[in-house]
């Protein structure tokens, strides 16, 4: 899933500083710019595993579009993070499943239109009809 960060320039004294607007709270900073994008990948891995943890839904990622037009982010740079939801809930476990075909390629389809891997797509699918259910 891609999630939109907002990026606060950094200068020669302060770092370069980052907000994911769909998940509160959620924000981390770093020296460079490829530094930042990196630390949020890392951040909103977390704070995705506290969700997770505490049986709640994943946020939803807005698009950008809405995000820049919002006035408290006038100035600020945009990055899309490709978060890999497979990630979450400890280290990954290759598994075997079947499918019927036409499935999996809707399944495929889907996931590269919305920026996620299939693993990423399945995991977060389950999980999301799983915590509804809490």
């Amino acid at each position: 899933m891609r999630y939109p960060i907002a990026i606060e320039k950094g200068d020669a004294g302060h770092a370069y500083g980052v907000v994911v607007p769909d998940i509160a709270g959620c924000f981390s900073a770093g020296d460079t710019l490829d530094e930042a994008i990196t630390n949020a990948e890392d951040a909103i891995l977390l704070e995705l595993e506290e969700v997770v943890e505490a049986g709640r839904a994943l946020p939803s990622a807005s698009s950008l579009e809405a995000l820049q037009a919002e006035e408290k982010y006038v100035g600020w740079t945009w990055a899309l993070v490709d978060v890999d939801l497979g990630k979450l809930g400890g280290p990954a476990k290759r598994i075997n499943i079947t499918m019927p075909e036409r499935l999996l390629g809707s399944v495929d389809a889907y996931a590269k239109q919305h920026g996620e891997t299939r693993s990423g797509f399945l995991a977060r699918a389950a999980m999301e009809v799983m915590a509804a259910e809490v």
